[in-house]
């Protein structure tokens, strides 16, 4: 199934042979502390700068009716982000995975992240599209 969209996640994620946990990390771009001159300037005109993951969360598909209400939780949390992250986590023997067996699947999503090992997760930004990154 081609994915256009986080419904299009959603839906994927419930048509899955086993029960799914879907992996979110929200980040947000800063700039190092070391940065250099024309390294300051591409972040102040909005390129560049080093993926910061701010905040993660696993959630059953049934548990999310749309991205919206995923965003206002996020919200909730305090922490400003830019992208989010996702990944899907299959069951076994018709059980999905719990939230303590996600765990340490939500902390490579992290290393990745940071190490800008992106091709694995699909990206949406704060309005739910899907992007494609390079």
């Amino acid at each position: 199934m081609q994915l256009a969209s986080f419904a299009d996640l959603l839906q994927a994620a419930q048509q899955q042979d086993q029960p799914q946990r879907l992996l979110f990390v929200f980040a947000a771009a800063e700039l190092p502390s070391d940065a250099t001159p024309a390294q300051r300037a591409r972040f102040e005109a909005g390129q560049g700068g080093a993926l910061v993951p701010r905040m993660c969360v696993d959630k059953l598909p049934a548990e999310l009716a749309d991205f919206a209400s995923l965003a206002a939780e996020a919200a909730q949390m305090g922490q400003h982000w830019q992208l989010m992250f996702a990944a899907s986590l299959s069951g076994r023997a018709g059980q999905p995975p719990s939230s303590a067996e996600a765990e340490p699947h939500l902390n490579r999503m992290i290393e990745a992240i940071k190490q800008g090992h992106l091709q694995s997760f699909l990206a949406f930004d704060r309005q739910g599209e899907l992007l494609m990154l390079h």
